[in-house]
């Protein structure tokens, strides 16, 4: 997903700037998340990324790319952030910002917008078995449900997800799986 930003001239209004953080909060907290390894913290970040571009922006700040200023924006926070905490080690590992960035942020969004859209017990199957690893059996017996039950979950949410996230043709390839 490309995220050609309009250039901006002149001042921008608070309604786009709603516009602006609607559409980039949720990819740019995945982009965060890759940089700093905790959700709670990322957001955080972001809120902050977002509070200082508004008050740029207030105080008469122009900004001619707005996806690519929150995207530096959010890269330099992260980065201060795990220095003051002297977690960083080399920041040559920590990637610049461009385009392909931007777009996995974007498809990470869109994954995980995907997966908080599937029903409560399917997704509770889904990232028992995906992001935490567990077995059928494993999540069967931790559910109290049968294996057949767990099966029939996961078979639900990859259809759902696929369905969701194909764009209507080619099939959809979740890299995290």
């Amino acid at each position: 997903m490309q995220t050609n930003s309009p250039t901006i001239l002149h001042i921008m209004t608070s309604k786009e700037f709603e516009i602006f953080f609607r559409r980039m909060y949720l990819p740019l907290g995945m982009y965060a998340l890759r940089i700093v390894d905790d959700a709670d913290v990322s957001e955080d970040l972001v809120q902050d990324a977002f509070m200082k571009a508004w008050l740029y922006i207030e105080n008469g700040g122009e900004i001619d790319n707005f996806s690519s200023f929150m995207y530096r924006s959010v890269r330099n926070i992260c980065l201060s952030y795990l220095r003051d905490r002297r977690e960083m080690l080399d920041e040559s590992n920590i990637p610049e910002v461009g385009d392909e960035e931007i777009d996995t942020s974007f498809r990470d969004a869109r994954i995980w917008k995907a997966i908080d859209g599937l029903p409560e017990k399917c997704r509770e199957v889904f990232l028992m078995s995906k992001r935490d690893g567990l077995t059928n059996e494993e999540i069967a017996e931790e559910l109290d449900i049968s294996i057949k039950t767990v099966k029939n979950q996961m078979t639900k949410a990859f259809s759902r997800l696929r369905e969701a996230l194909s764009d209507g043709h080619k099939p959809f390839f979740l890299p995290f799986l």
